[in-house]
């Protein structure tokens, strides 16, 4: 577990998406309901992005006043979305999550 999470932490700290793309799948995998998967990455990526924050803070490369903004609303729908993942079965969970991750790879590819 702690050698996959070297590499989720340098996916993560490069490309700013939290890690959780590959931390869920993993714990998904592993047998884990689709509920204790996303709790358990969060608990991982706090950990992941303090240390993030600190070495991108050593270059500089930080917005505080828009980070803090956007921490402020994601407050409110990570506890919607928390409430909401109770009541979605692990297996659609699986298909929801591939959705998001194919709309976001087909976004990423195709932008200019």
């Amino acid at each position: 577990m702690a050698l996959f999470g070297v590499g989720v932490g340098i996916g993560a700290s490069f490309s700013g998406l939290g890690g959780g793309f590959l931390m869920v799948p993993l714990l998904l995998f592993m047998g884990y309901t689709a509920q204790k998967a996303v709790g358990t990455s969060f608990l991982a990526i706090l950990v992941i992005s303090v240390s993030a924050l600190v070495a991108h803070n050593k270059f500089a490369n930080i917005d505080y006043r828009a980070g803090i903004l956007l921490g402020i609303g994601g407050i409110i729908g990570a506890q919607i979305g928390a409430r909401l993942v109770e009541h979605v079965s692990t297996a659609n969970f699986k298909k929801i999550f591939a959705v998001i991750l194919m709309g976001l790879a087909i976004y990423m590819f195709v932008k200019k």
